[in-house]
């Protein structure tokens, strides 16, 4: 049995989960509208670890999505994975916070483009097919009505995360639907983080760093 915890904290929504094998069999978050994750993530990996009647020395890795997105979110999801990790001598695990999101979504065509809220008119977004296979890169982009335009005149494109309602008030167009209430989730973490594990892709606990994206928005901003 390989029991993973999975630590989500990239935006609002404060999630873990632990999975036996990539399955989740435990899972508790919260989407408050607010960045509660100082308050709750311990209490939620007490409560996960109790339901799924494990003991913290069960659990052979430790996964954390490594974003992009909230700064605070991130630094206290890996503080915590890191403090895991170095206390149980265990792996620690990235997992990407997009492709985490992507994973909410099933389709049989067309491609999924995660979204999530950076500022103003920025979004954090990479695009996804329908075998959630990345097909184009992470990026931090200022959506305007030719956004994702390349995608849009071939194929259909679900767009999903927080960052679908800038895009409503500006993309219009016959393919695009978009998908609201979603947001990343340790559940979709599971099977991610087991073939991380499986493959033996782990991080450096020591200098491992989520993924910020900052100096290209700070680039973005300045124009």
């Amino acid at each position: 049995m390989a029991y993973i915890l999975n630590i989500e904290t990239a935006t609002k929504n404060c999630s873990v989960s632990i999975a036996n094998n990539g399955e989740t069999i435990a899972l508790k978050e919260l989407n408050s509208g607010e960045y509660s994750h100082a308050e709750k993530l311990h209490e939620f990996i007490e409560e996960v670890i109790s339901k799924s009647e494990i003991e913290l020395y069960d659990l052979k890795a430790v996964a954390v999505s490594k974003g992009p997105g909230s700064y605070t979110g991130l630094r206290i999801g890996v503080s915590a994975a890191k403090g895991l990790c170095f206390a149980l001598d265990i792996p620690l695990i990235s997992v990407d916070t997009l492709k985490t999101l992507a994973l909410s979504v099933s389709i049989t065509e067309g491609c999924i483009v995660p979204l999530l809220d950076a500022r103003r008119m920025e979004v954090y977004s990479s695009v996804f097919d329908s075998e959630n296979k990345k097909i184009r890169e992470v990026k931090a982009e200022i959506i305007t009505e030719d956004s994702f335009h390349n995608f849009l005149t071939k194929q259909k494109v679900y767009l999903v995360g927080d960052g679908v309602e800038k895009c409503k008030e500006v993309i219009n167009h016959k393919n695009i639907t978009f998908i609201d209430g979603k947001l990343p989730s340790a559940n979709e973490m599971s099977m991610l983080s087991f073939k991380k594990y499986k493959n033996n892709d782990i991080e450096d606990v020591a200098y491992f760093e989520p993924f910020y994206l900052k100096d290209f928005i700070a680039l973005k901003s300045k124009k």
